[in-house]
């Protein structure tokens, strides 16, 4: 795999997503960005003092009745807004200055998308495997509450980018991780990634 690769996963919730990210990140030998962009972004804000709360509500995006009246008051940019420019700039700082990362989330395939050596995937899994993920993995998770997650998600995407998440368009390659061990799926992206430099 080529130096200064960098790609991007989108993911439905419970679909294995962040781990076969971070697992990918450690074939390649590089990071794995996720929260901690939210988290560099909100220290970097004077406004936000409390990251693990902006944390929590990364994927909210403004309301328009709120956005306005920030506007309307002198406030300007809303909080939500200022989180996903800086959010954006970090990223794109970071490609700039490294030789290669794994981003997940936060539009990044949709940031990164002019950038040379960028490959963005969308994982996803059947309704029946991520009911199983929310009860093994994530505590007190109903398969109503991964849905809720997804929708969220999604609006966040449409809001920023004006695309739709989960369209083939937007991604190099969608991957059904339903019956694919985390390895199996790595090896896949990986092999994806080395056939497209040849």
């Amino acid at each position: 795999m080529k130096e200064k690769t960098f790609i991007t996963i989108t993911r439905q919730y419970g679909s294995g997503g962040l781990y076969i990210a971070e697992a990918l990140a450690k074939k390649m030998g590089v990071k794995c960005y996720n929260r901690n962009i939210v988290a560099a972004a909100a220290e970097s804000l004077d406004t936000f003092d409390d990251v693990q709360t902006v944390i929590e509500k990364s994927y909210d995006t403004p309301n328009d009745f709120v956005a306005s009246l920030s506007a309307l008051v002198g406030q300007g940019v809303p909080r939500q807004n200022q989180m996903y420019i800086q959010q954006a700039r970090i990223i794109r700082e970071l490609a700039e200055g490294i030789e290669g990362a794994v981003f997940v989330g936060r539009c990044a395939d949709y940031i990164l998308r002019d950038v040379p050596n960028h490959f963005s995937f969308f994982l996803y899994a059947d309704d029946e495997c991520r009911r199983e993920r929310a009860k093994v993995y994530y505590k007190d998770f109903s398969f109503q509450d991964v849905l809720d997650v997804d929708k969220k998600r999604k609006s966040y995407y449409a809001y920023y980018t004006g695309r739709t998440w989960g369209d083939p368009q937007n991604y190099d390659l969608m991957l059904n991780t339903t019956n694919l061990t985390a390895e199996q799926a790595v090896q896949i992206l990986f092999d994806y990634v080395e056939l497209r430099q040849q």
